[in-house]
């Protein structure tokens, strides 16, 4: 068996029908099918598992929550996600991805609805707990899709511009969250509450259209045709087998790879930096007002002004996903890509708690949330890569479990310190070490080498 921190990969054999596909065609075609709709999908998630971001500049006021009790809430979400990554992925491998990911939004679309009733700081954390269980497994369910579609060369692009919509979704929801936290009083409901009504019952929707729009695997599909299809299966076979990736193929598999332990790792750090800035973000500008005095109250209109602020680094951060991802596959590099992304956003946090304005703050959680959120599409092309079936399931879900822990501690004890300190310097001062540490040990393994790109 392969070391798993150093897969080495064969060239990819010619297809067995020289000439007679345009592979590049296949993958455009393919792309444009699934990418869109898996884009609005994963738009719906990121918005119903961080527009908590959002609502606390209203909530925190009229509930009366403390920081910590706010970081709690936000982190316990992840607590709850990744007890349940991994038995939810690995069902999915069995159900198939169509019915379990139908399951799974529905459920959380009506969870996420819910939260328009929180009340106290144990409603905030049951709801919040229980929207990471419904969710638990969209994500990591999602990676493991698009390797049924897309071999190791061409993956690193597709999972980029799939994970684009975690930027975009910063970009929708930033002023669709200030138009909501507008309505304050309409209909005896509060701006927050509005918030979490408008963007979850869509979810519902969704989830419902996953059941028709959805399909397992190439061989159902009808937009395909059948030498397309027949090739398509046969690229993906010799991909599997080039990367060693047959030879692993169950979930014991996935735990004897050491490389699996190594993204773990860097995959808690990246968690704990991006929802830092998700959650977070918001607020810390909401402290700025002019010389960085710390602003305690905000009116509903000026709670929308934040918001709108807060598309700006969401949108430099689509661009850069775009271009990052594109460049990973060229080069065909993961190691140098991931370890880059994280210094980046070393830099970025160290910036913010220096800044003393809010033009500075954004131009610096814009660098910390390109380094964060691009790093995503090298990084999830590495593991999948080595792994297939129900190993890459299990990998995924692991690895995923790891970054739910982190996905807590990061909202968490930015919220104790915050209380503790009145500052937000000692969390973001604590990420960008943390960053630097995940960007060498992301230089401790070496590349994938995927299989050389056919036109």
């Amino acid at each position: 068996m392969p070391d798993g921190s150093s897969v080495v990969l064969a060239d990819d054999p010619k297809s067995s029908q020289p000439g007679s596909i345009d592979g590049q065609s296949v993958y455009a075609k393919i792309s444009w099918r699934l990418i869109p709709y898996m884009f609005l999908l994963y738009i719906l998630a990121y918005l119903d598992r961080v527009n908590v971001g959002f609502a606390a500049v209203q909530m925190k006021q009229e509930l009366h929550f403390s920081d910590t009790v706010y970081g709690t809430g936000a982190g316990i979400f992840f607590i709850g996600s990744a007890i349940f990554d991994i038995p939810s992925n690995l069902i999915l491998s069995k159900v198939g991805p169509r019915l379990w990911i139908a399951r799974i939004m529905i459920t959380w679309g009506i969870i996420s609805t819910c939260m328009m009733l929180v009340h106290s700081p144990w409603s905030f954390y049951g709801l919040r707990f229980l929207l990471g269980v419904s969710e638990a497994g969209f994500f990591p369910g999602m990676i493991l899709y698009l390797t049924y579609w897309f071999p190791s060369r061409e993956r690193a692009r597709s999972v980029a511009r799939f994970m684009t919509a975690t930027a975009i979704a910063g970009v929708v929801g930033a002023p669709l969250s200030s138009a909501l936290l507008k309505l304050d009083g309409a209909g005896g409901l509060h701006g927050w509450q509005w918030l979490f009504l408008s963007e979850g019952m869509p979810t519902i929707v969704a989830g419902i259209s996953v059941l028709f729009l959805l399909k397992d695997h190439p061989d159902q599909a009808s937009w395909l045709k059948p030498k397309e299809r027949e090739w398509l299966e046969g690229e993906l076979q010799r991909d599997r087998e080039s990367a060693g990736a047959t030879e692993r193929h169950n979930f014991l598999d996935a735990l004897r790879l050491p490389a699996l332990y190594v993204l773990a790792g860097i995959f808690f750090v990246s968690q704990i930096s991006i929802y830092t800035v998700n959650l977070w973000m918001p607020l810390i500008l909401a402290s700025f007002k002019s010389g960085g005095a710390v602003k305690t109250a905000l009116s509903p209109g000026e709670a929308s002004v934040i918001a709108r602020y807060a598309t700006l680094p969401y949108l430099a951060t689509a661009i850069a996903m775009a271009i990052i991802g594109w460049s990973s596959d060229r080069l065909n590099d993961r190691r140098w890509h991931v370890a880059a992304c994280l210094l980046l956003s070393a830099a970025g946090f160290a910036w913010v708690a220096h800044a003393q304005s809010i033009t500075v703050v954004l131009v610096a959680f814009s660098l910390a949330s390109i380094g964060v959120f691009s790093l995503q599409g090298p990084f999830w092309t590495w593991l999948t890569t080595m792994v297939e079936g129900t190993a890459a399931a299990g990998g995924i879900a692991i690895i995923t479990t790891v970054g739910g822990f982190g996905g807590f501690l990061g909202p968490y004890l930015t919220g104790r310190l915050r209380d503790a300190t009145h500052s937000f310097d000692g969390g973001l001062y604590g990420m960008a070490v943390l960053a630097v540490l995940a960007a060498g040990l992301s230089l401790t393994l070496r590349n994938a080498r995927s299989s050389p790109r056919k036109s």
